[in-house]
């Protein structure tokens, strides 16, 4: 068995009706088509499943790493609890014109109707424009009956709240908030590993290829909403330099943010899970044994849960730093 190492993934490009360039253009991702809007970094969706790029094990499925490696991969709690399904799903979205307004079924609505997780979520804006923004929740509460009538008349998007954004807002996503990634938006989004989405409105778009309005669906999310309101959608956070400091710990993951501005040695001895870095900013080298791995704007690299120490070098980096 060939021994375990900081893993790059093959991205997962991903065409989408409202997809743009920059994931191609700034963010190097290899592609000749001109609407990619997602490109899933490490992924084990069923159809999706993502595979090594880099080292003795490149070629292979994280699926197979999974099966081969087990609580060596990702922890032994974490294997326990999810065996061969690994457990979150990353990506980095660019939407050139606004996404569907949507919202994701709880973990217990998802395995009734579709045998899957839920899709909780998180976002961290990359980048956007001047006078981009975000729809999360709602205005003021409302009940159901008045949900549906705004959809009949065309009205849903008056009782949505709308944020303006800049980079480096975070926003955490629990099922059943309502929500839409607004244009001009590119931003890093760790969920949980399910593609369960139920499509409220979606600006009366036509499909290219199809020639016809996606599919919505209304009486599936309706039960999904959560109606109600609440103070602050947005996630208050501060760095500390060459040091992680807390974004988003929720039940399903945590993810921190590192400034890097030097020399960071990091020691997950008694952390029984995987770490993913995401580049947001810069680039940084990641030193393992006597191997150095360069990680630059816009990369993914997975720590397998057996190596328990590592140093991160770099001038002027930012680094989500995800585990279970």
């Amino acid at each position: 068995m060939k021994q375990l190492y900081p893993i790059k993934f093959e991205p997962i490009l991903k065409e989408r009706i409202w997809g743009g360039t920059k994931l191609t253009s700034t963010f190097k991702k290899n592609s000749d088509k001109t609407n990619i809007g997602e490109s899933w970094e490490i992924s084990g969706v069923e159809g999706d499943v993502s595979i090594v790029a880099n080292g003795p094990l490149k070629g292979q499925t994280l699926k197979t790493l999974l099966q081969t490696y087990k609580g060596s991969f990702v922890g032994n709690k974490v294997y326990e609890t999810f065996k061969d399904n690994f457990p979150v799903l990353i990506k980095f979205i660019d939407a050139k014109t606004p996404l569907s307004i949507q919202v994701h079924p709880s973990n217990e609505i998802a395995k009734k109707r579709h045998n899957s997780f839920g899709k909780n979520e998180m976002w961290y804006i990359m980048d956007c424009d001047e006078d981009a923004e975000l729809i999360v929740g709602f205005k003021e509460k409302i009940d159901t009956n008045e949900y549906i009538l705004a959809l009949q008349q065309g009205n849903i998007l008056d009782v949505l709240n709308t944020e303006k954004i800049e980079t480096g807002d975070v926003f955490y996503i629990p099922t059943g908030r309502v929500h839409a990634i607004g244009a001009g938006t590119v931003l890093a989004e760790i969920q949980q590993t399910s593609d369960i989405t139920y499509r409220i409105y979606d600006y009366e778009r036509v499909d290219k290829k199809t020639g016809k309005q996606r599919e919505l669906h209304t009486e599936l999310a309706v039960n999904a909403i959560d109606f109600n309101t609440y103070n602050n959608y947005k996630t208050n956070y501060d760095t500390i330099k060459n040091k992680p400091a807390k974004l988003v710990h929720s039940p399903y993951f945590k993810t921190n943010i590192i400034e890097l501005t030097n020399e960071l040695k990091l020691d997950y001895n008694i952390l029984d899970s995987f770490v993913i870095f995401i580049c947001v900013e810069g680039n940084f080298s990641l030193n393992y044994n006597e191997d150095e791995f360069n990680i630059n704007k816009g990369e993914t690299v997975l720590l397998p849960a057996s190596i328990s120490q590592v140093t991160l070098k770099g001038k002027n980096a930012k680094i989500l730093e995800v585990y279970l």
